[in-house]
């Protein structure tokens, strides 16, 4: 049991469980980095190709992410109720819905593959090797569900250091693999999707081992015999977020489709500085995972102090951390650029647009941590609504009229972006204070 005699106590406990999600998804960026610097030295053709399933394969994450963020949830509010069986409850159903997901998510961008290179919008050039691609990252996703959604139960029970080891060993496998198939072998592209998929399975495994190890998750009896309460609060808690995920990543789509119409050299430049921002702001997402395994443990222990602390040192954390990962990015924008393409004019763009949202970062910050804590406390409609009106009217709809009336390049289409994230931060923020009475006062999720 946490102790909450100081506000040190809770703040450090806040840390210790955020620092192995946060140094597990640095590491799984910077192998993505190597990745994306990998496929670079192919060409900006190369880079266009990968690139052009970027957005889509953020829409299939995000269905996983929802029941990911229901499961963590529910789990941490019983570990704080104490209440044993309704972990196990819990942890089945995630295994359920795991599975389900992932074979739907299967079954759909198989079938659509064919497909998705043109409605992206990419040039006739490279829709073959972006067909490829995104059918053999499309082949392990009922993997990939497996592992997002039994990690965030695992994580829920304060163990982040596993899931942490579990990324690093498929992010190092991935890696030694892209390099055989993409050099030794010359598959290119090709090879880089092999590697993705391969890399995928072994994760979604390895998680599946750990999760049946963990004593808390650990459950018996039939997988299809559930408590009918357990998967109404899952779906209760889901859907919202689903919806979130399905407004933002639609949005992300739309959004990298009005900029591939711009051209290869202007997408390229995009692609890349949008996976080179990625690193940077990293450990507001470590901060939100723990954010919300810690406020749902307060609130299962009807804890009122502990969730005002873990607020508090959450709050200045990932405020902190972003700050300082602006003004590392800002230093740091043409270095990083430069390492994935040697494409002058791409580089020349993509520095530009990363010194400007380098002062996005500390919003940023507040809008991903003030997401975690309404997730921890089992409020995800407001969120929706935000997210929703803060994509589809300030994001893409500013960019459309921008760039087809306006001709405005990248540099216009990136202030939109961080005009989005800015309003998102203040209106997810400013409610916080009131958001602990207003759950007690609603009773059940």
């Amino acid at each position: 049991m946490i102790k909450t005699k100081t506000g040190e106590n809770i703040f450090w406990a806040v840390v210790t469980v955020a620092l192995p999600t946060m140094l597990e998804q640095i590491l799984s960026v910077l192998m993505q980095y190597v990745d994306t610097a990998m496929v670079g030295r192919l060409g900006a053709d190369a880079t266009a190709a990968v690139s052009t399933s970027t957005t889509i394969t953020w829409l299939i994450g995000s269905m996983p992410y929802a029941f990911g963020v229901a499961a963590m949830t529910l789990i941490a509010q019983a570990i704080g109720a104490g209440e044993e069986h309704q972990i196990k409850d819990v942890a089945k159903q995630s295994l359920l819905f795991a599975i389900g997901v992932g074979v739907v998510l299967e079954v759909i961008c198989l079938a659509l593959s064919p497909f998705v290179a043109t409605w992206m919008g990419a040039e006739e050039a490279i829709r073959p090797a972006a067909t490829r691609y995104f059918f053999w990252i499309s082949v392990p996703i009922i993997f990939k569900s497996i592992q997002y959604i039994l990690a965030s139960a695992i994580r829920a029970t304060k163990d982040t250091k596993t899931p942490m080891f579990i990324s690093i060993i498929i992010n190092g496998i991935n890696l030694v693999l892209d390099y055989i198939f993409i050099y030794i072998f010359g598959w290119g592209v090709d090879g880089a999707a092999y590697a993705t998929c391969i890399s995928a399975i072994l994760g979604g495994v390895f998680t599946l081992i750990v999760f049946f190890r963990n004593p808390y998750l650990r459950f018996r009896g039939h997988l299809l015999n559930t408590d009918r309460e357990v998967t109404r609060k899952m779906w209760n808690l889901s859907l919202p977020v689903l919806l979130i995920n399905i407004a933002s990543t639609s949005g992300y789509v739309v959004f990298a489709g009005l900029v591939s119409h711009m051209g290869t050299i202007i997408f390229a430049a995009h692609s890349i500085a949008v996976g080179a921002e990625e690193l940077f702001y990293i450990g507001g997402y470590g901060f939100k995972s723990a954010a919300t395994t810690m406020v749902g443990i307060s609130f299962g222990e009807q804890n009122h102090e502990k969730y005002r602390k873990v607020c508090t040192s959450s709050v200045i954390s990932t405020l902190a951390v972003m700050t300082l990962s602006g003004v590392l990015l800002f230093i740091f924008a043409e270095p990083l650029m430069s390492f994935f393409t040697k494409d002058a004019d791409v580089i020349a763009l993509g520095t530009k647009v990363l010194k400007m949202v380098a002062f996005n970062e500390p919003f940023f910050g507040l809008y991903i941590i003030s997401e975690g804590i309404y997730y921890g406390l089992g409020r995800t409609k407001y969120p929706f609504i935000i997210e929703t009106v803060g994509m589809w009217l300030i994001r893409i709809l500013s960019t459309y009229v921008g760039i087809h009336f306006f001709g405005m390049g990248l540099i216009g289409v990136w202030c939109c972006m961080i005009a989005d994230n800015v309003l998102k931060a203040i209106f997810l923020t400013a409610p916080v204070g009131l958001l602990w009475n207003k759950s007690v006062n609603n009773g059940k999720v």
